[in-house]
């Protein structure tokens, strides 16, 4: 645990936000490299993803969903309608929001990506116990909720 007192000696190896920050950047590069040949970029693929278990979000939403800026999540909705993968709508309970929804070929586009995706945390997770990554996530959850609260 690291000593606020004074310097730690191994501060890399006791910093759990400096793990936090390789682990998403090797992520990042692994994943990058299996999608990118289907067309795909990270921002893409969060915005994707976004959409998985919702049929409609808020650019907003899918910006907090997919952790990235708002503008930059407008932004890549934008490139995302004019190559046919979302379209939008106004949402049908308060008319004030635009609402976006996979199409049959981002539908596509995802569902090839998740292949991916799922062939790394296969990879990554081989041999560790079901718990254990139940128990992380848990745990990571509620580092979030934490910050969230700073």
């Amino acid at each position: 645990m690291i000593d606020a007192t004074n310097d730690p000696q191994h501060f890399k190896a006791d910093w759990p936000f400096y793990w936090i920050s390789q682990l998403n950047a090797a992520y990042a590069d692994a994943l990058e490299r299996r999608i990118k040949p289907i067309g795909i970029d990270i921002p893409r693929w969060r915005a994707l993803m976004s959409l998985y278990e919702d049929q409609h979000l808020s650019v907003s939403e899918i910006a907090d969903f997919s952790a990235q800026k708002l503008n930059t999540t407008t932004k890549v909705i934008q490139r995302m309608i004019k190559d046919g993968l979302v379209s939008t709508r106004v949402r049908p309970t308060d008319g004030r929001v635009t609402e976006v929804c996979l199409t049959d070929k981002g539908d596509r586009l995802r569902k090839l990506a998740l292949v991916e995706a799922r062939a790394i945390y296969d990879q990554t997770f081989a041999g560790i116990d079901p718990r254990r990554v139940a128990e992380m996530n848990q745990l990571m959850s509620e580092l979030h909720m934490a910050l969230r609260k700073l």
